[in-house]
């Protein structure tokens, strides 16, 4: 195998998205762009927990829901409100702060 001629060519993470998934803006890309936050999510919900020793079940009792339903929200087999999301943090003792940027600027209230 010749190395005289042949370039090895780097691509970026965002490329590789850009090429496999789509572009930011097109409807695949934003769905995977929101499943994998949901991911990361569940993945903060579970550290979480488990840094303040707590099993599913308990945590599960202090927002009002059965232990499956931590287990889903941990392995991102559901839907998750903001509503839901806060309940868990506050019984986690954990402040959550959202972001939100508008991608164009201006904001059109009717």
């Amino acid at each position: 195998m010749s190395t005289k001629n042949s370039k090895l060519e780097m691509f970026s993470f965002d490329q590789i998205k850009d090429e496999f998934i789509g572009e930011i803006g097109t409807e695949k890309r934003t769905l995977y762009e929101q499943e994998l936050q949901m991911e990361v999510l569940g993945d903060l919900i579970k550290k979480v927990r488990l840094e303040r020793n707590m099993t599913q079940e308990e945590l599960g009792k202090l927002i009002g829901v059965q232990r499956a339903q931590i287990s889903k929200l941990e392995n991102n087999t559901t839907n998750v409100t903001v509503e839901t999301v806060l309940r868990v943090f506050s019984a986690l003792k954990a402040k959550v702060n959202f972001n939100v940027e508008l991608l164009n600027n201006s904001v059109k209230i009717a």
